[in-house]
């Protein structure tokens, strides 16, 4: 059996209609063979999807059951339709017509407009967040700049729903929308909007659908052309359509039932767009006859990250999780899944890039390798630990932190705050560098508590939070560090992350990697209030956070690596949870619902040097054996007041080398050891690399850069000028 997923880059055109068939497995075989009726296919990730759909349109096309012209294939993306147009011509049916719903919608609307209304058709409005600018500046309703992008979402969302603007508000009441404004006041605007838009004869996208529905409602002569022109349809991606779409798909079929579409359930990731999986979900309750497909075998994943995928959906609750589907992988035996646990962000990001770095010697493409995170705000730590480790990355879907507009503009405020000084009266109550940047940022929109929701004011507020974590973890560096410090040590991340790449581990968002794929796939920030996000409150948005983390597993064909930090911050309170969704799953873990640690077998911690799991007991001090709960004392392994047997000689001397190696690496200190690491390095005054390694913050990346200069200096030997250039 060939693999599903891949095919070689100049196939022969098949000889005739059976040999389109050949290679199929006997499930695809039968969704190709089913010509006749309404036909439903629910296809996992990794099954061929499709595959099978465009070998049913060959084959009925080469068997002269379907007439090319008369079919029309439609999915959501154009990538995805040149996708299904280039495999189509492949296996000989190159006259079907494979397009999106607007790209179709549109075509029909130009050609009928004259005939319907006269004239030409209004211009199509590219870009509607001007006009949307402007409605609201005429309702006197300011909006910045990321408000503006939620309120145009929020339009986009209430016309494929089919909401006019005076039923937005009960609208978004009903469905416990979290709206980006007051409703009342969208409703106006979006009101506006409308008007602007019929004075000035324009339409937007949405538009397109909504007259070409229109069109067809009211005029039957032209609702019969199309239905002459096109009578066969097959929908990809159906659990994605909109109320909208598919009643347009309703309008092109009539009374026919030449339909077949293609979807599955557990991958609806993009209901705050207006897609829902209930036209899926209720397909055989309006088509009684339906044929029915279930595509299950995954041709894309070894056993071990199937495993884990059905996993994920097994504690599934909803709708959508009684019609999962059990994927069976088709692949032979692979790693196991790995899960890491790091103490705290920086940590996990130099972990992840330390592993791709190993698959990279080890022969696996960098292209074939992705990092994914649930928020775009969350690429900047791994940017830096890429950029740090010298492997190449490229980021999908999202701007490079460092050049995303609100981090621009940030990063000009913080400079011309740096170069008044005193003078700036916005510092005057600031009395450290967090709140000097605090205060700064909060002219940018960084409020102490993020705004409720998603979407662009809750991702430039994310932006923002980083950098005042940022700005938090360098002053905690560098006690006595200045804004002017700050801004240097941006402008260098800034200037380490903008190397040009080609080919590079691609960053992106879950929602950006759907339909994506890569040999090796590391899922990051895996913490409760990251997945499931904060903000997803009700049962039906947490069972979405679930799917996405599904898509995430189910995007890696070999190597599939999942991760965690306790704390946001080195020397940060281990308060973080890993996600409820890994539950059971995961080595170690109780399974929903039941008490204490289940299974056997442990999480791998991400400290570097041994792959033994430390013990979470109870640190306590080695001086007078009281409990340590701070950071710090913890790494010293004393409390602060007990007496120290450090070697002032010792730590002085750990520090010079330290400056040397800052300044030859040019990055800050704290970068090659932190000072609590130092001093607990020249209290312990370790004779081997074991006790180094057993030191907290030694990891096994800086054992192996530093530990001979470190192990050197605790001899009392002098390095050589060798060895510094070393």
């Amino acid at each position: 059996m060939t693999a599903a997923t891949h095919s070689t880059l100049f196939p022969q055109v098949p000889e005739s209609a059976d040999a389109v068939l050949d290679g199929l497995d006997p499930e695809q075989r039968a969704v190709a063979t089913a010509l006749t009726g309404p036909v439903c296919v629910l296809a996992g990730a990794g099954t061929g999807k499709t595959r099978a759909i465009t070998h049913r349109i060959a084959y009925g096309v080469r068997a002269g059951i379907l007439p090319p012209a008369s079919v029309l294939a439609v999915t959501f993306t154009n990538r995805a339709a040149g996708e299904m147009r280039g495999r189509l011509r492949q296996l000989g049916a190159g006259g079907v017509q494979a397009r999106t719903f607007h790209s179709a919608a549109l075509r029909q609307l130009q050609y009928f407009w004259p005939k319907v209304v006269g004239g030409d058709l209004p211009r199509l409005l590219e870009r509607k967040i001007q006009l949307v600018a402007e409605a609201a500046a005429r309702c006197r309703i300011r909006l910045d700049r990321n408000e503006l992008r939620d309120v145009t979402s929020e339009i986009e969302w209430a016309k494929v729903t089919q909401t006019v603007p005076a039923d937005y508000p009960a609208a978004v009441a009903k469905t416990l929308r979290d709206a980006p404004r007051d409703a009342a006041e969208i409703g106006q605007i979006y009101a506006m909007y409308e008007q602007l838009k019929r004075d000035r004869s324009v339409i937007d996208f949405e538009d397109v659908l909504l007259l070409t529905v229109g069109i067809l409602q009211d005029r039957h002569d032209i609702a019969d052309q199309i239905r002459r022109q096109y009578q066969h349809f097959v929908v990809d991606e159906y659990q994605d359509v909109s109320p909208l779409q598919q009643r347009l798909l309703e309008l092109w079929l009539g009374d026919r039932d030449s339909l077949c579409v293609v979807g599955d359930a557990s991958q609806t990731i993009y209901s705050f767009t207006g897609a829902t999986p209930d036209h899926l979900l209720n397909f055989r309750t309006r088509h009684p006859g339906a044929t029915v497909v279930k595509l299950v075998r995954d041709y894309r994943s070894t056993p071990q990250v199937v495993h884990l995928a059905n996993g994920l959906l097994s504690q599934a609750r909803g709708r959508a999780a009684e019609h999962r589907l059990e994927l069976i992988s088709q692949r032979d035996p692979g790693p196991e899944p790995a899960y890491t646990e790091y103490a705290d962000e920086p940590a996990e990001a130099e972990g992840t890039a330390r592993r791709i770095r190993d698959l990279i010697a080890a022969g696996v493409p960098a292209g074939e390798i992705a990092v994914l995170y649930r928020i775009n705000a969350q690429s900047e730590v791994y940017e830096q630990a890429l950029a740090d480790a010298g492997v190449p990355y490229q980021l999908r879907g999202a701007e490079r932190f460092f050049e995303r507009a609100e981090v621009r503009e940030a990063g000009v405020a913080l400079r011309g705050a740096a170069r008044a000084g005193g003078n700036d009266t916005l510092l005057d109550d600031a009395e450290d560098l967090p709140s000097q940047v605090r205060a700064v940022l909060s002219t940018k929109g960084w409020t102490s508590e993020p705004p409720a929701g998603s979407g662009a004011v809750r991702d430039r507020w994310e932006s923002l939070a980083s950098l005042v974590r940022l700005a938090e973890d360098f002053a905690r560096a560098k006690p006595g560090a200045s804004l002017s410090d700050l801004v240097a040590e941006l402008d260098e991340r800034a200037a380490a992350q903008h190397a040009p790449t080609v080919q590079g581990v691609t960053l992106a968002s879950l929602h950006s990697a759907k339909g994506l794929e890569w040999d090796a796939v590391f899922l990051v920030g895996l913490t409760e209030g990251m997945m499931p996000i904060t903000y997803a409150k009700t049962d039906e948005q947490v069972e979405e956070e679930r799917r996405l983390l599904y898509v995430g597993v189910t995007r890696a064909r070999l190597h599939l690596s999942l991760s965690w930090a306790l704390s946001r911050a080195p020397g940060g309170r281990a308060s973080r949870r890993p996600t409820r969704f890994l539950n059971g799953l995961r080595p170690g873990s109780a399974a929903p619902g039941a008490r204490g640690a289940g299974g056997g077998g442990g999480v791998e911690r991400g400290s570097g040097s041994t792959g033994r799991r430390k013990r979470r007991g109870p640190v306590l001090c080695r001086v007078c054996g009281k409990t340590l709960t701070d950071a710090g004392e913890m790494k010293l392994m004393r409390c602060e007041d007990c007496p120290s047997d450090m070697d002032e000689a010792l730590y002085e001397r750990l520090r010079e080398w330290r400056s040397d190696q800052a300044k030859e690496l040019g990055q800050p200190a704290y970068c090659v050891f932190t000072d609590k690491t130092l001093m607990a390095i020249a209290e312990a005054v370790p004779g081997s690399e074991g006790e180094l390694a057993g030191i907290s913050g030694v990891g096994g990346r800086k054992l192996e850069r530093f530990g001979a200069d470190v192990l050197a200096i605790c001899a009392g030997q002098e390095l050589g000028e060798g060895d510094e250039e070393d």
